[in-house]
């Protein structure tokens, strides 16, 4: 089992949205830098308490992003998930000037309404063969 020090996004594994967001990742991460694992995993649930996770991330349940030495919510995880996808996307940490309560509460207007706007899975998806070593659980 990893030691949980390479950058990990932690998904919701029956949410369309999320599960859609990964693909797009999986697309976008030509350089292969980021593993992810469903919330509903026990990888994830290994990772969250084996690093004492569970009070920050109460009532969050569609992405974190675990760095590989700090866990970071709602609007914050997904600045750094850009930030690690490089080129372009890097410029999207320029949202940090934008005050963080006003960007998640559209991180939680989405979250909250996602499986309404985007449905939902009976269970979590399955890697591929070529998916295995990047997706966790």
């Amino acid at each position: 089992m990893t030691e949980f020090t390479e950058p990990i996004v932690l998904f919701d594994g029956v949410c369309n949205l999320c599960n859609g967001a990964v693909n797009v990742l999986l697309d976008l991460d030509k350089r292969k830098i980021l593993k992810f694992a469903s919330l509903q995993s026990e990888y994830a649930k290994k990772l969250i308490q084996s690093r004492g996770l569970e009070e920050k991330i109460q009532g969050i349940d569609s992405i974190l992003f675990w760095d590989g030495a700090e866990i970071h919510i709602k609007s914050n995880a997904i600045l750094e998930i850009c930030g690690k996808l490089g080129g372009f996307w890097k410029i999207l940490k320029l949202s940090y000037i934008i005050p963080r309560p006003i960007r998640d509460i559209l991180y939680d207007l989405i979250a909250k309404n996602r499986y309404k706007l985007f449905g939902k899975r009976e269970s979590c998806r399955m890697p591929t063969p070529e998916l295995k070593e990047r997706i966790l659980g």
